[in-house]
């Protein structure tokens, strides 16, 4: 069995809304669902629409908030030093995760569904970015969706 080094930071307002073991359970369903198999750590951050947006902004270029961001572990901006050094630990370091509550709360609203469902959705995709999966054209898009899709079915039993 495996072992999830998972670091959750959910900033102050949403605190109780989304419970650390259900985010734990979300991440270890996707990483299972993928076939990751090895130990692996990775953070997690629930925060609002400012934080994403100014990392969104830094770091893409692009400037507006967005649902979730991935920070993969030996992804770099460009012209940054890929110098990086992981630790001898057999462990997989993934990277970050984070996401923006506010702009999951009107995604649920606007796909009718629950902010538990839209939350999940929005950890198995930042979870599955840190992986190397994308969705930048049709194949890769269907592959991620239907992984996600599974990691979902798998949590809520055919609620949507």
């Amino acid at each position: 069995m495996s072992m999830l080094y998972l670091n959750i930071q959910i900033d102050e307002p949403y605190i109780g809304i989304f419970q650390e073991s259900f985010c734990r359970s979300v991440v270890e369903h996707t990483l299972d669902v993928a076939g990751q198999k090895s130990d692996s750590e990775l953070g997690l951050v629930i925060t609002d629409d400012e934080t994403v947006w100014h990392l969104n902004r830094e770091y893409r270029g692009i400037d507006r908030t967005t649902d979730v961001l991935s920070f993969a572990l030996g992804e770099t901006k460009e012209g940054e030093d890929e110098s990086f050094i992981m630790p001898p630990d057999d462990v997989l370091h993934l990277g970050e995760v984070i996401i923006s509550f506010p702009q999951a709360q009107r995604q649920a609203e606007e796909h009718n569904h629950s902010i538990e469902y839209e939350l999940s959705l929005l950890v198995a995709h930042g979870v599955l970015h840190l992986l190397g999966y994308d969705h930048e054209n049709d194949a890769e898009r269907e592959e991620m969706t239907g992984l996600e899709r599974k990691v979902l079915d798998r949590l809520f039993a055919g609620e949507a």
